[in-house]
């Protein structure tokens, strides 16, 4: 967990499927006037360069945000994402990617608030740069996400959308999304939850969604993006999911309009493609 550098994967086909979500959650929670806070337990380094550094030695980049960045045909969510990805570089180069929390802030309004947990000390330090002049809108901790949310939970407007995005290095965070999932509700029924998790071999990664669905979280959707075929020796992404509690009635009519574009922009052979779930009450 503490070796994790998000940048060496920054822009990459997984943080396109979840910041696509993350934007259209967020704007949902926009439609009415009522503040709301937006809470990231492993929130990274905020934004990262991607000619230079980390990104630039896997430029995973160029099969995620890259492939999206010169379509002028986009469907409206994929559009709305491109455009804050654009934001952060209006020279129209693309040279930085923002992560989640530049993304979420870039959304919210002068009421709403902004709550990020970091836990490895050189991606905290750089958080804390990246927003040193947001002022109380947004406060960071360097400390351990899951903990961070049983004591923010439930948040002082009764409204909000809690992120859990782990790198999963760790056998440990499967374990631990699915317990911070289900405290989360128990504590913040009313809460929109996302939870991002990798398409792997790995029996813990496989078995995850099935255990997410099975939670009392009332209505949930699961959406997932592969984009080649898992690796012979079982290295490596094959793609990723979202796993969304209490979602917006209408997101699952988003993406259907949406996943169907961004798997053949983002397919890097034969087998790939989406799924898309909806269930509970």
């Amino acid at each position: 967990m503490l070796s994790y550098r998000h940048a060496f994967h920054a822009g990459n086909h997984a943080d396109v499927l979840k910041h696509v979500l993350l934007v259209e959650l967020i704007r949902h929670l926009r439609q009415k006037e009522k503040a709301f806070w937006v809470i990231d337990s492993h929130a990274g380094a905020g934004q990262y360069p991607l000619n230079s550094g980390y990104a630039t030695r896997l430029t995973e980049y160029v099969d995620g945000i890259g492939r999206l960045w010169p379509c002028r045909d986009l469907p409206p969510a994929l559009e709305h994402y491109v455009q804050l990805v654009r934001l952060a570089n209006p020279d129209g180069q693309l040279r930085r990617y923002p992560g989640s929390p530049r993304i979420a802030l870039s959304l919210l309004r002068n009421q709403d608030r902004l709550r990020l947990f970091e836990l490895h000390s050189t991606e905290a330090r750089l958080l804390r740069d990246e927003f040193a002049a947001c002022g109380r809108q947004v406060i960071i901790a360097a400390t351990d996400g899951y903990g961070g949310l049983r004591a923010l939970l439930p948040p002082p407007p009764r409204r909000g959308l809690i992120l859990i995005d782990p790198s999963y290095e760790e056998k440990a965070d499967y374990a631990r999304v699915i317990a911070a999932l289900q405290d989360g509700l128990e504590r913040f029924a009313t809460g929109i939850y996302a939870v991002w998790y990798p398409l792997l071999e790995k029996r813990e990664a496989s078995t995850l969604p099935q255990k997410l669905k099975s939670l009392p979280s009332g209505r949930w959707l699961n959406v997932t993006l592969r984009v080649r075929e898992v690796a012979v020796d079982g290295f490596g992404m094959a793609g990723s999911g979202m796993f969304v509690a209490n979602p917006p009635w209408q997101l699952a009519q988003t993406l259907r309009e949406t996943m169907p574009y961004l798997a053949r922009s983002l397919a890097q052979d034969a087998t790939a493609g989406f799924t898309l779930e909806e269930g509970g009450e």
